[in-house]
């Protein structure tokens, strides 16, 4: 299925999970990346920090602002909510937006916390709206307002809970709440990362998982083929090193990259058989398009949610596909890297695609 190819930038199984966690940074300053929001934390962190030392007991409980963190999956926003707790010393507490079904689910959450700890709900714009209304006071207010009863017997009870700070994570930023949106002090957009950032992240990884000393080459050939995103570098990784410790006697060479990654169908650029097989279709079937997403579709046989949210994103940002107002059509960088005749000229001035170069996003 396309929702388990290597290239998934989503967790595939709890196994994989775990496998993460043991690479995962410990701390701000082991964090990779992101550069702007980092240096966003660490000014926030440190005033807090100093607030926290000046106060006296009277005051109210030093707590960092709401944090907001949205972007494609795999680019590190749960580790970037654990490295926050352990900068500042508190505890992280994790659910998701779908596991709060109801307010009360909410309220058991909150009345856990002790004072500065740290919220962490992943896909918030899950939230159901009944949720919405609880959590809103309780960020601004640090209160939960409780109705009991109805009608002409219906009263609200308040119930203060310990100041902490909400840190929201969201692949889809647009679907979250205006109100909600704007109780978040912090909001930024994480970044695809770039081949530099990768092969760090890489280095890092390959000494935890006790693999030696890669040749530098050989780490950016894999940092090439990760789509910018730190999961799937790392996911990379382990069956490059499977394969070497296999077939090349534990030695990681550029020649062992390619040749564990061809064998999982995973090409420089980073398509899988999947991609290619989506754009030789429009191509040799469609002529290259303009031909809308059900009939591909049809013809491959996969669901249209499943190529336009998990297949044509990566397609889009590296330039080999074009959404037009008559449907989705092929590039000539797409014909060149599969080898396919180049689009007519006259095809190309007819629809003139919009396309945006994958340097300019990564």
């Amino acid at each position: 299925m396309a929702t388990d190819r290597i290239i998934a930038p989503t967790t595939a199984s709890p196994i994989e999970e775990h496998a993460n966690w043991a690479l995962r940074p410990q701390s701000i300053e082991e964090y990779i990346g992101q550069p702007e929001l980092i240096e966003r934390l660490l000014i926030a962190i440190e005033a807090v920090k100093a607030r926290q030392k000046s106060a006296t007991d009277l005051d109210l409980c030093e707590h960092l602002e709401h944090i907001l963190l949205h972007g494609p999956p795999g680019l590190g926003k749960t580790t970037l909510a654990h490295v926050i707790g352990a900068e500042l010393g508190t505890k992280v507490h994790t659910t998701s937006g779908p596991a709060l079904a109801r307010g009360t689910d909410l309220v058991a959450v909150l009345t856990r916390l002790q004072p500065g700890d740290i919220l962490f709900i992943d896909e918030i714009h899950r939230l159901p709206v009944a949720v919405e209304e609880f959590i809103y006071p309780a960020m601004e207010d640090f209160r939960i307002d409780v109705c009991l009863d109805t009608g002409l017997n219906a009263r609200t009870v308040q119930i203060k809970c310990a100041p902490f700070t909400l840190i929201g994570a969201t692949t889809r930023a647009g679907l979250l709440s205006s109100p909600l949106r704007s109780r978040f002090g912090i909001t930024h957009h994480l970044k695809y990362y770039d081949q530099d950032d990768l092969v760090h992240i890489l280095g890092r990884s390959s000494s935890l998982l006790s693999m030696g000393r890669p040749e530098i080459n050989s780490l950016g050939s894999i940092a090439a083929r990760s789509r910018g995103t730190p999961r799937i570098a790392n996911r990379l990784l382990r069956r490059v090193r499977d394969f070497a410790a296999v077939r090349a006697k534990g030695i990681i060479s550029d020649s062992v990259v390619h040749d564990a990654l061809a064998l999982e169908g995973v090409d420089a650029l980073g398509l899988d058989e999947l991609d290619r097989t989506y754009l030789k279709t429009i191509r040799t079937i469609y002529a290259g398009g303009p031909v809308g997403l059900e009939a591909i579709a049809a013809t491959l046989n996969e669901d249209t949610g499943t190529l336009e949210d998990v297949v044509e994103p990566y397609l889009l940002q590296i330039g080999f596909l074009a959404r037009t107002k008559r449907g989705r059509m092929l590039t000539n960088l797409a014909c060149e890297h599969l080898g396919l005749p180049r689009m007519p000229q006259s095809q190309l001035l007819e629809e003139k695609p919009s396309t945006q170069s994958v340097h300019s996003l990564f």
